[in-house]
């Protein structure tokens, strides 16, 4: 290999390292976000408090990312990642009943430790339901999320027994999480 070849495999060595680097500050970018929209919610997520939350600047937040909807869309899939690991570290070890499912289930989305997620899945859903061209697909990946979820964990008779189950399972438990974010926590105790 002579100069010149010897040149251009260190100068690709420095890009490559320069692509990694790049990608492991991104990723760790997210992970400040995410922790910021969890604790403030998607409505205080302009641009500059988020760079702020991040320890960049808000042009520098823009180099990692085209615009502020790839810094939410990207947000927001750090976040539908992290909920689904914790809701995964909480799965029980078989198929569960749907009443027992579902009673496990509200332990988890009721619980202090989840519930900045639920808050920003409300966020979500509120933004989806009207419409909203950017949250709509959002929100529709994240029910499928959950609702793909309940149907690994539910025990039935036959898969279209399961796949009803999860249904309901999802519309309950949704319906729990809206009545708990308006302070009826006891409410949601006593209709299981």
């Amino acid at each position: 290999m002579g100069e010149r070849g010897g040149r251009n495999a260190a100068q690709s060595a420095r890009v490559v390292h320069a692509v990694v680097k790049s990608d492991e500050r991104r990723d760790a970018l997210l992970d400040k976000l995410a922790a910021y929209v969890l604790a403030e919610g998607l409505s205080a997520s302009s641009l500059r408090p988020l760079a702020q939350a991040a320890g960049i600047s808000d042009r520098m937040l823009l180099y990692y990312f085209t615009d502020k909807a790839a810094v939410i869309a990207a947000t927001l899939d750090r976040i539908a990642q992290q909920m689904m690991t914790l809701m995964d570290a909480r799965a029980a070890s078989g198929r569960l009943a749907p009443a027992t499912l579902q009673k496990h289930l509200l332990g988890i989305v009721l619980d202090d430790e989840f519930w900045p997620y639920m808050r920003v899945w409300l966020e979500v859903a509120s933004l989806a339901s009207r419409d909203d061209a950017f949250y709509r697909p959002i929100a529709e990946q994240i029910g499928r999320a959950f609702l793909a979820w309940g149907m690994a964990q539910i025990d039935g008779p036959t898969e279209a027994a399961r796949e009803a189950d999860a249904a309901r399972l999802l519309v309950t438990i949704e319906g729990m999480v809206m009545v708990k974010s308006f302070g009826l926590d006891a409410v949601c105790l006593k209709a299981l």
